[in-house]
């Protein structure tokens, strides 16, 4: 596994990567990723049905040609302050800040100096912008705005109160870790809960679009796909970083002791269950028993498909691999089902379905249903393998992305039952928005 850029170098190029390139976690890589492909495909869809006439522009009154306030001063030497302090700090200090680095973002840890340099940079530049876009005379003018020119706002929204949400989530369904160690838990880089991330992410962007007089039904449609591809392409990232998101042990696979996984029989994995006590107890603690299925791959099918160890995963869970002095030093003692990668292939693959019947559905919000009833499924099944905390409802144990997966199913089918209206055929009252 690559739990950060310096691990990745060098599996991709066999060099001795420098070790700062560990400041840059892979996870985060993908989270960029995710958000960067979600805004290119939402970005299509919504000039789309501007050209349907499903949206209309905001008129938006702006002031051209004044100089630059003092107020605009002082918030630009502000956000300059703050991007040269974390900057600044780096140098000298990146040994401490690779393991936690968004513990180091959220601290008070930096150096002054680069941050008042870097104030005074940012402060300039906008005296500098301000002042060559001077007019002798300040006018306003209005500028017809549509959805997708402030595609920046929206995925700015969704990025805060989705990992808010998902961290928020997370605590609510780890209590007991997080009361321990409440601060660490909420700014450490792993510990995301996906649906808390998509339940806040929908409240605030649904308000946002209120406030500027865009249709949430139509706007929740062009989400749809958008949502559903950085989903996959997020748990890639899941995949490649190896951070706690696997499914329980197959039983029919064992590490040996240089990390290689090989295939066991039953009572192979029991010794590995008896030869790493510790590791298997805190396992056993966490969720009542060492959940576990014996599944061999057939002979035409790679193993890996069935099973990973995740060495070198970005959690640190597992037991030490021989010989190897680093700090991301552990493996898995028994394979796990990689249900990441199950995760990040299916649901790429219904990003596409949902993608071709954007045009076919003839109801407003009918797809925005088709996602939340494809991705309750998707989730519900695969949470049947995964390795989640359950809660104890006496009859049945859900996890917590159980109950909500089932939620968001019937919400889907209800809306496909009983909501009714129509969009306009491809064609009929066209607009010609400005691109």
């Amino acid at each position: 596994m690559f739990p950060d850029f310096q691990y990745l170098i060098e599996y991709l190029f066999n060099i001795d990567a420098p070790e700062w390139l560990g400041l840059f976690k892979t996870f985060g890589l993908f989270v960029a990723l995710a958000f960067l492909a979600a805004a290119y495909v939402l970005v299509k869809d919504l000039k789309r049905k501007e050209q349907l006439g499903l949206f209309q522009p905001e008129l938006e009154k702006r002031e051209v040609g004044r100089p630059a306030s003092p107020s605009d001063l002082f918030w630009a030497g502000v956000v300059g302050f703050l991007i040269g302090h974390k900057i600044g700090g780096f140098f000298g200090g990146w040994e401490e800040i690779a393991p936690n680095p968004m513990g180091y973002v959220f601290s008070l840890q930096g150096n002054a100096l680069v941050g008042i340099a870097g104030a005074l940079i940012m402060a300039y530049s906008k005296y500098a912008e301000k002042k060559k876009e001077a007019l002798p005379s300040p006018k306003e003018i209005t500028v017809a705005v549509y959805p997708h020119h402030r595609i920046s706002e929206f995925v700015v929204a969704a990025m805060i109160a989705g990992l808010a949400g998902a961290k928020v989530f997370n605590a609510l369904e780890t209590w007991e870790d997080f009361v321990r160690n409440p601060i660490e838990n909420l700014v450490s880089s792993s510990g995301l809960t996906f649906y808390g991330g998509l339940i806040t992410a929908a409240v605030v962007i649904a308000l946002y679009a209120r406030r500027h007089h865009i249709s949430v039904v139509h706007l929740a449609d062009s989400f749809a796909p958008a949502m559903m591809l950085a989903y996959g392409v997020g748990r890639l990232g899941c995949q490649f970083a190896g951070d706690g998101d696997w499914g329980i042990f197959n039983s029919a696979y064992i590490t040996e002791v240089n990390g290689t996984l090989r295939a066991a029989g039953p009572g192979a994995f029991l010794n590995a269950v008896h030869a790493a006590p510790d590791y298997f107890s805190s396992v056993a603690q966490q969720f009542g028993q060492v959940p576990s299925l014996y599944v061999p791959a057939p002979g035409w099918l790679p193993d890996w498909l069935f099973a990973m160890n995740y060495p070198h995963n970005v959690n640190k869970e597992g037991m030490v691999l021989t010989g190897f002095i680093g700090e991301y030093n552990k493996v898995l003692p028994a394979g796990v089902f990689p249900t990441p990668l199950y995760e990040a292939v299916v649901c790429i693959g219904l990003f596409l379905l949902l993608w071709s019947l954007r045009t076919c559905v003839r109801h407003a919000l009918h797809l925005s249903g088709i996602y939340l009833i494809l991705n309750g499924l998707e989730r519900f099944f695969v949470e049947k393998i995964r390795v989640n905390y359950k809660y104890d409802w006496g009859f049945i144990h859900p996890t917590q992305a159980e109950i909500i997966s089932a939620v968001l199913v019937l919400i889907g089918v209800s809306i496909l039952l009983f909501y009714r209206n129509p969009l306009p055929k491809a064609g009929v009252a066209r607009i010609h928005p400005e691109a």
